[in-house]
């Protein structure tokens, strides 16, 4: 079996001279406070797939995606192995808080994200597997 190809954004920010991370929570409180992510569509490039996620779960138009930070291979909670790559992004105009509902479909048709920004890695406790390289970006 393929392992199934998922993309993660830090979608970064500074304010008062700190740098921040986009989060959100779902509107269902179980499905826990995460970053932007999700799975590469079949003969996608994984730049392309990035930066389709950010604009669909965000609502974000003007971002830059600085790179690459890592790609790893994963076990999620269902068993399936997860070919992950983390990307670095900037944003520079974008409100401290929205929501949001995400135009990607699928499981998240109808559902509304709410987003914030968080100023360390230890400020809130993400979703399994979301802040696994949150050092990366809180140096």
């Amino acid at each position: 079996m393929n392992p199934i190809k998922k993309v993660y954004g830090y979608i970064t920010r500074v304010k008062n001279d700190k740098i921040q991370v986009l989060v959100f929570q779902h509107s269902n409180p179980e499905a826990g406070i995460q970053i932007p992510k999700g799975t590469v569509e079949a003969k996608e490039e994984i730049d392309y797939a990035i930066i389709r996620e950010v604009k669909e779960e965000t609502g974000l138009q003007k971002f830059k995606v600085e790179g690459l930070i890592t790609e790893d291979f994963w076990k999620s909670d269902d068993g399936s192995i997860h070919h992950r790559f983390f990307y670095k992004i900037t944003v520079l105009d974008a409100p401290d808080e929205w929501e949001y509902q995400p135009t990607g479909g699928g499981e998240e048709s109808g559902l509304t994200f709410h987003y914030f920004w968080i100023f360390s890695q230890n400020e809130t406790e993400l979703v399994r597997g979301h802040g696994d390289y949150l050092d990366y970006i809180f140096q």
